[in-house]
Parts: C-alpha cells; sequence; structure tokens
C-alpha cells in the first residue's frame, strides 16, 4: 500500500481547508477521510487482500491437513538473485508448511563469484537457516536439459551431485533410485515451445512409463495451462502448482497488495516430510494461483466443503424471503453462480465470497421451509479445462 504523502496529514488537511474561513479542522474530517481513500489502491478497497495478512491459509478437509508448499524455489546458487536464507524468511512470512530449493544442477551462471561444487549447498544452508521452526525444507534439483527432455524438478532426493549427468537418462534414472518424486516443469513455457501449448515428447512419455516422472507443472510462475491439465489427467500425473521464484517473492506477486505466491496444497496425513512425500506419490495435490484452485474432482471437492459453509438467521417477517450467510474459511475468493431454482432477492445469481469473510443473501423460498438447500457452480475451481464443480449448500432454519 503506498505510504501516506511525505508532506504530511497536517499540510493535508490546509489543502482540503479554505484557509481563509479558518473552519475547525474537525468539521472536514470527512473530506479527509474521502481524499485518504481515494488515494488507496483500488485491490485494497475492494477488500482482496487476505485476512490474516500473507499467510496463505486453507482448512484441512475431513480426511487430511491442507499443507501449502512450493516446490521450484532459486537461490544464487543456480540463477536465483538472493541468498537461501532468504527464500527461508519468505516462505515463513507466507506460512508455507513445506518448500523444496530446486537449484539447477546443469546451469550455474553465477559459478565464477559463487564456486560450489556440491550441489548440496543451497539445501544445507536453507535448511539451517530453518532451525527448529515449523517450515519444512526438502532437498532438490532441477534437471536442466533441451528439448526433448526439458526441464524437470525432483524433490525429497537424497543427494543432488550423483544427479549431475552427462546423459539426461541418467539423471532421471538417479533421481528415481534416491526415491524422488519428480514433475516436468512449464511444459508450456515459451522458450521451448513457442506456440505456449504443453505437449510431451515420446522420451518423456517413455520416462512416464518407467516410472520416472510423477507429476506436471499446471501453473509455473506468472503461466497457466488448460493443455497441461489435460496431459496430467491422461497420463496420472500429479497437479502441481510452483512460483519458480528467482527475484523477490514480495516484488514478483504483489505481496504489499494482497497478491500470493503460487503454491500446491497437499493432502496430507500428518505434517512431516515423509507424509507430504507419500501424498504427493499418491497424487493428492491441488494448485492455487491466482484465486484459482485447480485439481482433480476428489481431491477439490473435499477443499471446497471444508472452505464454504452456510447458515440462516431466518425468515423476515411473515414471508417466505429467508436470510441465508455463505462463510468463506479460506484464502481464496469464492466465485459461485447460483444454480437452483431458489432466486435471489437482493442480488443477481453471481456472488463473489471474499476470503475468510462473509456475504449476505435474502432468498425467496416459496415456501417456508426447514432446511434451504442451494446449488452454485464454483467458478474459480477448476477440474479440466472449462468445467467447475457444483456444490449444494444447506442451511437449517433456525
Amino acid at each position: 500500500m503506498p505510504s501516506t504523502p511525505s508532506w504530511g496529514i497536517p499540510r493535508l488537511a490546509a489543502f482540503l481547508l479554505p484557509t481563509s474561513q479558518h473552519l475547525q479542522f474537525m468539521n472536514r474530517i470527512p473530506y479527509l477521510l474521502l481524499f485518504m481513500a481515494l488515494a488507496l489502491p483500488a485491490r485494497a478497497q475492494h477488500g482482496h487482500e487476505h485476512a490474516g495478512g500473507r499467510t496463505i491459509q486453507f482448512p484441512d478437509t475431513a480426511d487430511y491437513l491442507s499443507l501449502t508448499c512450493d516446490f521450484h524455489i532459486h537461490t544464487v546458487f543456480s540463477d536465483g538473485d538472493v541468498w537461501p536464507n532468504i527464500r527461508t524468511q519468505e516462505a515463513q512470512r507466507d506460512g508455507l508448511d513445506c518448500i523444496a530449493i530446486t537449484e539447477h544442477l546443469e546451469y550455474q551462471p553465477h559459478r565464477a563469484d559463487i564456486p560450489h561444487p556440491d550441489r548440496n549447498r543451497a539445501f544445507e544452508i536453507a535448511a539451517s537457516a530453518a532451525g527448529n521452526s515449523d517450515l519444512i525444507v526438502v532437498r532438490g534439483s532441477e534437471i536442466t536439459r533441451s528439448l526433448p527432455y526439458g526441464h524437470a524438478n525432483t524433490v525429497f532426493i537424497q543427494d543432488a551431485n550423483p544427479l549431475l549427468q552427462d546423459d539426461a537418462e541418467d539423471a532421471y534414472a538417479e533421481a528415481a533410485s534416491q526415491g524422488g518424486f519428480t514433475f516436468i516443469n512449464h511444459p508450456n513455457w515459451t522458450a521451448q515451445r513457442k506456440d505456449g501449448v504443453a505437449r510431451l515428447e515420446p522420451e518423456q512419455l517413455a520416462l512416464i512409463e518407467k516410472g520416472q516422472i510423477h507429476g506436471i507443472e499446471v501453473v509455473n510462475d506468472l503461466t497457466y495451462s488448460d493443455e497441461a491439465i489435460e496431459l496430467a489427467l491422461e497420463h496420472n500425473l500429479a497437479i502441481i502448482g510452483t512460483s519458480d521464484i528467482h527475484g523477490l517473492v514480495d516484488w514478483q506477486y504483489d505481496i504489499a497488495q494482497g497478491g500470493h505466491r503460487p503454491i500446491t496444497i497437499v493432502l496430507a496425513e500428518e505434517r512431516t516430510e515423509a507424509s507430504i512425500r507419500e501424498a504427493l506419490f499418491a497424487g493428492r495435490t491441488v494448485a492455487y494461483y491466482l484465486d484459482s484452485i485447480i485439481g482433480r474432482e476428489e481431491h477439490v471437492r473435499p477443499l471446497i466443503d471444508a472452505s464454504l459453509s452456510m447458515a440462516s438467521t431466518g425468515y423476515i417477517g411473515d414471508t417466505s424471503v429467508a436470510r441465508i450467510t455463505i462463510t468463506n474459511h479460506s484464502d481464496a475468493w469464492f466465485t459461485l453462480r447460483n444454480t437452483s431454482e431458489i432466486r435471489f432477492h437482493n442480488r443477481a445469481n453471481l456472488i463473489d465470497v471474499p476470503p475468510h469473510g462473509t456475504v449476505q443473501l435474502e432468498v425467496k423460498t416459496g415456501v417456508r421451509m426447514d432446511t434451504i438447500s442451494v446449488s452454485f457452480e464454483v467458478l474459480n475451481v477448476i477440474t479440466a479445462p472449462g468445467n467447475h464443480p457444483e456444490i449444494v449448500l444447506e442451511a437449517v432454519h433456525p
């Protein structure tokens, strides 16, 4: 949010007041407040900020913890711009549960200034900086090749150094031998796909068949790919969303203005490294990007159920118009389209439910009901290109 101009509130008041009339400052406070409101960013005026600050929060589902993770991060130990401890501090400020340090194995543009034969060094610094905090830092690397193999991250490995192989297939095989979870990076990257369309090469398909590729990024940094979702569904790959951050998270994603980094929500049984790894291999993942929630139906639906609830405060007088409240328990803006026969009395059929906020509705039920049910298409949740799940919210008449 922009700071107050350096000339300060007293001079601002003097600017607003007709000095020749010497009116009392208190009488002009409404004008001052109006001026300050107009100076605020439009996004902040709309309330489009995380209610708890920058922390990314999603409720746990009925069966799993909803863990926030970023598995694609760079530092100066490859082609990033910051020291590894900064990545740890950013993740802690974002309230993430887990990050992976994934330096390029082959691409080392800072090697003249930061020579490091040990490819584990960035992870060691970041993990040490996390100390005894709640943040889980896991070891990873980026296999950096031209097509047909392309770029891929492997996380939960034991030692990055043996992955530095002349042959790309040997690097993938080594990652698999260490138990690494490997996913295709930015398959829609225009440096390798001029049309921005994600596709898989025969060599990548062979690695999938051998069980050496397990996921694919549908979101990378500031890009999203419908085709990558289709590939994930077709080849049973985990759906991944990452920041691929090189600079500062705050600058790249306008954190101060209510933005957030792209992440993967991992549905894990426990908040441990082993449980996160198990969930990744099981494909229990959801990508979160620009308030869009992207994943398979069986994974996003429990997350929606945990995020949205509806309650009724009763009917208005002796009418059949009831007041209901929809509450959002998550950090995402939910966009809902009414698909039920019940119509609203105070707004149209499209509503936005703000993060950790509520929306008050008046609904016309025709006759008084003990239980009010309203069905919605959840437009900000994507289960396939153009596909959005439908939910039913219920409220019991008090």
